[in-house]
């Protein structure tokens, strides 16, 4: 080759093509596959044998046939030692680039492109919000971080001559790990669950335009909203009523949530108690979950942790289980807040000017000048005018009050949790938890069920889905919901409880809970599948999981197809067809799947340009779901100016077609749903040049969509690009404990581990794998022992 390799990976990581490089470096494709799969297969790391030595004690890593480590240790130290070791074996890059993602700095090896995500963990401080953290965190809790920080700073230094290969194709080398870095990640991935500022911003741009009255009021109805996961009269009511925000109103983001049930011994063909849990987050060649089995001094806890935070949050030790789905429940405002040019750099609060508080931040930006940015803010906190849409944005300053800018204990809540000995005890354990708002259900060995909603709510005084005044006292926070006093159930007389991001309880609960809850189908299909035999199986779990029944197509369906009757276009004709006969699951064979799904975002789209024009009508179309469900029934609110909605009915459906047609073909026998919908399974640098032939696995079928039980969310061009990534089934009756498991990304980071992608077939077909919490059971099956 004429290329040194360190230049080959360089100018492949910059994006010059494959065609480019062969050419340059004078040799064919063949050779340069060859020369990626040598320089891919050294840097695996090394799983057998002995390895370095943990001055905190004897640590081994067993690893089963799908790569996941079970880490035994002889005490806790050691143990999360070897659990930083493992991870950052299988995951160092990943590591490095959430931990830049949080402080701000991936434009330093990203360049421009990276730039917006800089911007927004800068403003809002993540990196300060760590510090801080990490100054709250009592004493256990700072060893055991610090633990696994030494673990993974231990395999950085071995591998610092071959390291995953993305650190040379970006021509970079990862620094020294602190522990601070785990809780800036778990900051940005509370960010990432909470921040959702579109939930308010939407409102506020749709009442600019609709103001007060019945449309506005419309608009914000959700779906299916009266599927709540704790039954009226199953908790106590306010005394003397209670104000909510508002309608629940559409959730802009409805295909970013999680499922989770669980089920009373006796609901259950075992007499003790079933539990699923199926977290969903965006697909990726490399998942954001990691896999683990942790057994050595006051743990044996197996179960999914996020990469980076040193906890199982998924998962069951020998005597409990749970699972956790984000509840949407508003943990920030957003706040106009009033300047004058009498009082520069000022802001008005209760009739007082208050001066900003400033901050500088320089982002260095690879391949151009560093950017330098002035972050103001108010009482409220930081000014986000910037990190809004552009059709969102006014002369008034807009800041953000964030509960994710206090300590929130989010990781020392998942260690006790970890540790539980009886369903009493984990949600205890739960009580320092404040952000993010999560769905917690529960079981232990003796029978015991419950759910819990983790977390904190503020108090507001003044309901309003909108920016908030920001100089008016009345719409300042008044506390937070005591523990006691959020949503919670134990051992409920029905036996089961269901959470898929629905609201946590009807209007009438005593405190206000401040949702924008998804579309409640998924947990109504939950629900019904339960009540559909007095008694489930283990059996039965998975293909609940699994469920593509759309509750949006049988409510949908029979009234389209009323409005669709006198069509006289032989197309549509044998499209109307089509549908009458689909029994409403998004099967990936099904034309009928692709029709409703594909006419029903046109349909969204038609609602929102009858009302908004350009960016604002994109934005507002996808929180409109809620709305435009009820329009295909009845118009009584005047949303269409003129009697034109069932003229726009036809034309959104005579879009849809066209739609498919252009993208499947002319003959609808071949507009399968899996054709269009079809799950990418990208790496996060995929985007250069081609390193997606390198990095990313092949696109699939997949059947589901975002509103069915087995969520497969769709973007605008109704590609696959986040779902139910990781499924987690527990039996209690099960002994030695265990969890059933299937993670589509896999558990190696390294593209040419044999652990890249081999868990993704399963996932597809339905599969799962055993993850024993027995220590005997993981050593004999282990195909890899290394000691540390």
């Amino acid at each position: 080759m004429k290329l040194a390799t360190a230049e080959m990976l360089r100018r492949l990581g910059s994006g010059e093509t494959i065609a480019e490089l062969c050419s340059a470096a004078q040799i064919g494709r063949d050779q340069f596959d060859a020369w990626w799969q040598r320089e891919t297969q050294r840097r695996w790391p090394l799983v057998d044998g002995d390895a370095a030595v943990s001055r905190r004690g004897r640590c081994e890593l067993f690893r089963d046939r799908w790569g996941i480590p079970h880490v035994l240790a002889e005490n806790d130290e050691a143990l999360f030692f070897g659990f930083g070791y493992a991870m950052a074996q299988d995951r160092l890059f990943q590591l490095d680039y959430l931990r830049r993602r949080a402080y701000g700095r991936l434009a330093e090896v990203l360049g421009p492109e990276a730039l917006e995500l800089d911007l927004t963990a800068r403003t809002m401080g993540l990196g300060a919000i760590a510090e801080a953290e990490w100054a709250a965190a009592g004493q256990e809790m700072r060893t055991l971080v610090a633990a696994f920080s030494e673990g993974i700073n231990t395999v950085m230094q071995a591998s610092r001559d071959a390291p995953p290969i993305e650190f040379d194709l970006l021509d970079c080398r990862p620094q020294p790990w602190s522990p601070v870095d785990c809780l800036a990640i778990e900051g940005e991935f509370r960010w990432y669950l909470t921040g959702r500022m579109p939930v308010f911003a939407v409102p506020e741009l749709v009442h600019r335009t609709l103001g007060d009255g019945p449309l506005y009021t419309a608009f914000l109805q959700g779906e299916a909203d009266d599927e709540s996961i704790l039954p009226a009269g199953s908790y106590p009511r306010a005394s003397c009523g209670t104000e909510q925000l508002g309608p629940s109103g559409g959730d802009p983001t409805p295909c970013e949530g999680s499922n989770n049930w669980v089920l009373a011994g006796h609901r259950t063909t075992t007499g003790r108690p079933l539990l699923a849990s199926d977290p969903h987050i965006a697909f990726g060649a490399v998942s954001c979950w990691y896999e683990v089995h942790l057994c050595g001094g006051s743990f044996n806890v197996a179960g999914m942790t996020y990469a980076g935070m040193p906890a199982v949050m998924f998962g069951r030790n020998e005597l409990v289980a749970w699972g956790c789905t984000n509840n949407i429940c508003a943990q920030r405002d957003l706040y106009r807040e009033r300047t004058d040019a009498a009082h520069p750099d000022a802001f008005l609060y209760d009739g007082r000017w208050e001066p900003a508080v400033r901050r500088e931040e320089t982002i260095e930006v690879k391949g151009s000048g560093p950017v330098r940015k002035t972050v103001r803010s108010s009482r409220h906190g930081p000014i986000v005018d910037e990190l809004l849409p552009a059709a969102l944005r006014s002369g008034e300053p807009i800041s953000i009050r964030w509960l994710g800018r206090e300590p929130c204990r989010w990781l020392e809540a998942l260690l006790a949790m970890n540790r539980a000995k009886t369903a009493a005890e984990l949600r205890e354990a739960t009580r320092p938890w404040i952000v993010p708002t999560f769905s917690v259900v529960y079981c232990d060995i003796d029978g015991h069920i419950g759910y819990q909603s983790v977390g904190r709510i503020p108090i507001r005084k003044q309901p309003t889905r909108r920016c908030r005044p920001g100089w008016d006292p009345e719409h300042e926070w008044q506390g937070l919901i005591a523990f006691e006093g959020m949503p919670h159930s134990i051992d409920p007389q029905r036996g089961f409880l269901v959470t898929a991001n629905n609201r946590p309880a009807p209007d009438d609960f005593a405190y206000p809970l401040a949702g924008v809850w998804t579309s409640a189908y998924r947990a109504r299909r939950i629900r019904q599948m339960i009540e559909a035999k007095p008694k489930l199986s283990f059996n039965d779990l998975g293909p609940m999981q699994l469920d593509v029944l759309s509750l949006r197509a049988v409510q949908c369906v029979p009234r389209l197809l009323e409005l669709l009757s006198d069509e006289p276009a032989p197309r549509t004709r044998e499209a109307i067809a089509a549908l009458r006969g689909w029994d409403c699951r998004m099967e990936a064979e099904s034309a009928a799947a692709a029709i409703f799904d594909v006419f029903f975002a046109h349909w969204c789209q038609a609602v929102a340009n009858e009302r908004f024009s350009g960016e604002a009508a994109t934005l507002v179309a996808a929180a409109a779901g809620g709305l435009a469900v009820e329009l295909l029934r009845t118009d009584e609110v005047r949303w269409f100016a003129t009697d034109r909605r069932q003229a726009a009915i036809r034309e959104s459906f005579a879009a849809a077609l066209d739609t498919l047609s252009s993208r499947l073909g002319s003959s609808i026998a071949g507009w399968q749903w899996g054709r269009l919908h079809r799950m990418q399974v990208r790496h996060v640098l995929s985007g250069r040049g081609d390193l997606a032939m390198l990095l990313d696995q092949p696109s699939l079928p997949v059947c589901g969509d975002m509103l069915t039980v087995c969520n497969t969310g769709s973007d605008a061009d109704w590609q696959a690009t986040l779902g139910a990534g990781y499924r987690m089934l527990v039996d209690m009756s099960v002994s030695p404990a265990e969890i059933r498991a299937i993670d589509a990304g896999s558990e190696s980071g390294h593209p040419a581990s044999p652990h890249y992608a081999d868990q993704l077939p399963a996932w597809q077909a339905g599969r799962y794998h055993r993850l024993s919490l027995d220590r005997g059971m993981a050593i004999a099956t282990a195909q890899h022992r290394l000691v540390l």
